[in-house]
């Protein structure tokens, strides 16, 4: 799996291309996954997975529950083209 921590600016520039088709910009299923929780991670999210914890960490973590996320419409579009993306390449979940 390749580990690839984004900056702020390329989370950014990530965020930005949520019109974008996911193919675009996301050669792998580990790159849909790394994306969908990057934005996960950046709004405080508590992973429970070790692939998650491994990638991410749990510093900081303030919320236990995905639904529970503060999430800006635009991030709420990225993951649901992310997942769209995920399903159509029927990536392991």
């Amino acid at each position: 799996m390749r580990r690839t921590l984004l900056t702020t600016a390329s989370l950014g520039l990530l965020l930005g291309l949520a019109a974008i088709p996911a193919p675009a910009w996301a050669e792998t299923c580990d790159d849909l996954w790394y994306a969908r929780n990057e934005i996960y991670k950046a709004q405080g999210y508590c992973f429970r997975t070790r692939r998650g914890i491994e990638a991410f960490g749990n510093a900081g973590c303030r919320y236990d529950n995905a639904e529970d996320l503060p999430l800006s419409n635009s991030q709420r579009r990225s993951i649901a083209e992310i997942q769209r993306e995920e399903r159509a390449r029927r990536c392991p979940r």
